[in-house]
């Protein structure tokens, strides 16, 4: 059996918070988000990571990550390249926002040769999730069967401003059937309301939503690789257009390609949306440590 990878987003730069927030210390022993994603995935069996970073970041990366992870886990680092899987197409001079979420999947196409989870470096998972993650990819995964990892809505707000969210439509057999992407969202008065124009305003607070962490086997890079070439024919000229995973999982649902499983998780979610929502994060990680969820020093 073949002992999955953790796939871990990292390119992107987030314009809200101001500043390179994978790479920021938040735990009592310096330690990043991520850092507390690769502890747990470890733990429940994991056995390489792959970070997906810009090149001009890889410095960086291996200076903080190396050391630390060196024997205890795997490690590998792929670049996110305007340029990579557009065959055929010329990217714009003025393009230069990466092409998104699921287009930097694909650019690890060739270190990811066995099931895999996928994160973004920025969010914090907890336990609960990558336990259920290991035991889907030993177990059910497939090429025509995925996964994605349900957080309760409820769970994963901000105190310091509105989330955006992928809101979870889900079947009796527990399978999804559509993200549908809402804006603006957050609680009020003991509702959580979303300003965005769309129907329906308010949002029961046990929905389930994805934080981006999912579940595939190296078949999805074929299939999404043929859905890029098809976005780039009608969105190469759009600078700001972005090939997004839930883009890919949709297809592979509503085409009878193949099943993804939604994995309901209890652990909590906190990350970094917004610069104040830093000592909020510190606050969170200092209390699972207090109450021996983690060592004071991870590594």
């Amino acid at each position: 059996m073949k002992q999955p990878t953790l796939l871990i987003l990292a390119a992107g730069m987030a314009s809200r918070y101001g500043s390179m927030k994978q790479i920021q210390s938040f735990g009592p022993g310096g330690e990043t988000i991520v850092d507390y994603s690769i502890y747990d995935a470890i733990r429940a069996g994991f056995k390489k990571v792959v970070f997906i970073i810009r090149k001009e970041f890889a410095a960086d990366f291996r200076a903080i990550f190396d050391p630390k992870l060196k024997g205890k886990v795997e490690v590998d680092y792929v670049f996110q390249d305007l340029h990579a899987f557009t065959d055929g197409f010329a990217v714009p001079p003025d393009r230069t926002k990466p092409w998104g979420t699921a287009h930097a999947v694909l650019c690890a196409k060739d270190a990811v040769k066995e099931p895999f989870a996928v994160i973004n470096a920025d969010d914090f998972y907890g336990k609960d999730a990558f336990e259920k993650a290991y035991t889907f990819l030993t177990g059910d995964a497939g090429d025509k069967v995925y996964s994605i990892i349900g957080y309760d809505l409820l769970k994963t707000l901000s105190e310091n401003g509105t989330v955006n969210r992928g809101v979870c439509q889900v079947d009796e057999q527990g399978n999804l059937t559509a993200i549908a992407e809402r804006i603006n969202i957050s609680m009020q008065n003991g509702r959580i309301l979303c300003d965005d124009n769309q129907e329906p305003k308010e949002l029961p607070l046990h929905s389930s939503v994805s934080m981006n962490f999912w579940c595939f086997t190296p078949s999805i890079f074929p299939y999404s690789e043929q859905l890029f070439n098809e976005f780039l024919s009608k969105n190469i000229s759009n600078i700001k257009s972005e090939f997004f995973i839930p883009i890919v999982a949709d297809e592979f649902i509503n085409s009878g390609t193949g099943v993804i499983k939604v994995i309901p998780t209890s652990a909590q979610w906190f990350g970094v949306t917004y610069k104040e929502d830093a000592p909020g994060v510190k606050s969170s990680l200092d209390a699972l440590v207090a109450a021996g969820e983690y060592p004071a020093k991870l590594w």
